[in-house]
């Protein structure tokens, strides 16, 4: 039996300087959650994953959890 896709769709422009929002889409080891899980659009998860990149590399976000450490 398939289950149902949930097709999300972010209205709002993705920043890279709000880390919360993107702290939603990466997982609890500090990787980033696939599209096919998120359910974004391929243009979304792609600015998705260009902002969280830009927040890793200008500090705001961590590379890796604390967890993993």
């Amino acid at each position: 039996m398939k289950t149902k896709k949930v097709r999300r769709v972010v209205e709002y422009y993705i920043d890279y300087k709000d880390s919360k929002k993107l702290q939603k889409f990466v997982s609890d080891q500090g990787k980033i959650i696939p599209r096919r899980i998120t359910g974004l659009s391929a243009k979304q998860h792609r600015e998705l994953v260009r902002a969280i990149k830009r927040a890793r590399q200008i500090a705001i976000m961590p590379y890796i959890s604390e967890a993993v450490k």
